[in-house]
């Protein structure tokens, strides 16, 4: 037995196993996977020891010849499939017959594949079977996860500061894909801690090289090129020596491609190629250079759109989404609020060398009437902006008010069934009005001035109002 020598990352994990009694067919199959990217192989000449491979180690695939002297390939099929069910077993022989075909399928082969057949066959039949076993895997990791809803992990995420369920699912969901070397993509609005939620995937992979990110936005096809392929010296004008691309940074560990949406359509197909064949040329190089880098790729751009609009490819965006994580926003996770107001409190007052301010009991729900378009990232500025302007030691709520206001202002007028729900007749001006008052009621939590401030009235003709709309309800005690 030999095995294949092992570079910065192996693929799959697991060793693909080939079993043949001739030591040419052996390295030819290894060397043509390898070919393929498919770099963890492990070679075996004598049918009778795999027992006792697959006894002592995990395999993710085995390659099985028919026709071999001691134990038979038809016979070692049985024995893998009553003792390893679950190893894919794909039959590769010269012996082009229905019937044998047949019966290894009756007897539980992945695949049957005739040794004159095209060799990409093999590749492919090795590559799906490695997917098949890598699904079962996540699924099966999945279900236990939100069976026990609890991390392996919590550490990676301790960064990430929430009390939402739906993040926990979120988390949950991350970790049980950590370990596949296919693309994930994040979505999410901004600000919501895309770039959080990939270095966490990073460091729950295991994998030992470097988390690398780099935002394409803004980027034409050259400068893409150059930012993740490298280049040569002298591909162009300026290049006065040797450059690493990020892709060649990122090896064994993960890369990011930030603002995905933005990317043209050339550099979209080139970064299809590199996820298709894990190949990429350098400018101003003729030599392939393989990659084991996992990509994470985020947007806060509806990729459905931007497809309809034939902006994006539909045929990259289903190679990046095979694993598709999306980021709820800040308005959606509202019990957040009050453990992300502390921290960026403790973190503003440390920054600006002042002392941790008193919060007023108003601040929470106003915050909560609000929408956030910023998510996460316009909650610290909001509240950085706040401590920097602190004069006492009560945290003001005027900067809170002001910004909360420009953006309300700056926010399209809903529809009004977006507001009030009409039913077969319109409501007078003065049924219209009562249900606003209670609807700004509901999203103040009963708190006057800050349904006030939604309605764009003062506090005083609101309470005026709402005292006549109580004396005017009849007494049902």
């Amino acid at each position: 037995m030999s095995k294949s020598s092992k570079q910065e990352t192996l693929f799959p994990v697991s060793p693909v196993l080939i079993v043949d009694d001739e030591r040419a067919v052996l390295e030819s199959m290894s060397s043509l996977l390898h070919s393929a990217g498919i770099n963890n192989t492990l070679c075996c000449e004598d049918s009778r020891q795999v027992p006792g491979i697959l006894q002592e180690r995990d395999v993710e695939v085995i390659v099985l010849d028919l026709a071999m002297p001691h134990l038979s390939g038809q016979e070692l099929l049985l024995l893998i499939k009553a003792r390893f069910p679950h190893v894919p077993v794909i039959i590769v022989t010269a012996m082009d017959e229905v019937q044998t075909a047949v019966e290894c399928m009756k007897a539980g082969a992945f695949e049957y594949i005739v040794k004159t057949a095209e060799e990409s066959k093999l590749i492919i039949g090795v590559k799906r079977a490695v997917e098949i076993r890598r699904l079962k895997r996540e699924f099966s990791e999945l279900r236990t996860k939100l069976l026990t809803d609890r991390l392996a992990h919590p550490e990676a995420f301790a960064s990430i500061l929430t009390r939402s369920r739906r993040m926990q699912s979120v988390f949950l969901f991350v970790e049980s894909i950590a370990k596949s070397s296919e693309p994930v993509l994040i979505t999410g609005e901004t600000g919501v801690g895309k770039n959080m939620i990939a270095r966490a995937l990073h460091e729950v992979s295991g994998r030992t090289g470097s988390y690398v990110e780099v935002n394409v936005a803004g980027l034409d096809d050259t400068m893409f090129a150059d930012t993740l392929f490298g280049h040569r010296r002298g591909a162009f004008t300026g290049a006065m020596a040797d450059r690493e691309g990020l892709i060649r940074q990122a090896r064994g560990g993960t890369l990011l491609l930030d603002e995905i949406g933005d990317l043209t359509g050339q550099s979209q197909i080139k970064l299809l190629s590199v996820l298709d064949t894990r190949v990429y040329y350098p400018l101003g190089s003729d030599v392939p250079h393989r990659t084991d880098a996992r990509f994470v790729i985020a947007t806060n751009r509806d990729l459905n759109d931007l497809i309809g609009s034939e902006r994006f490819r539909k045929d990259l965006y289903y190679r990046l989404s095979t694993h598709a994580v999306h980021i709820p926003p800040l308005r959606e996770r509202r019990e957040d609020l009050p453990v992300l107001l502390e921290h960026f409190l403790d973190e503003g007052s440390r920054s600006l060398f002042k002392k941790k301010l008193a919060v007023s009991a108003e601040l929470l729900p106003l915050l909560a009437t609000y929408h956030f378009p910023g998510n996460i990232r316009e909650l610290r500025a909001m509240v950085y902006d706040a401590v920097g302007r602190q004069t006492e030691r009560m945290l003001p709520l005027t900067p809170f008010r002001q910004a909360i206001g420009r953006s309300v202002e700056e926010m399209p007028i809903a529809s009004p069934d977006t507001v009030l729900s009409f039913g077969g007749r319109l409501p007078t001006i003065k049924q219209a009005t009562d249900l606003l008052i209670e609807e700004a009621l509901r999203r103040a939590e009963g708190n006057q001035s800050l349904a006030a401030g939604l309605l764009g009235i003062s506090h005083q003709a609101l309470n005026k109002r709402v005292r006549h709309n109580h004396h005017r309800k009849p007494d049902r005690g």
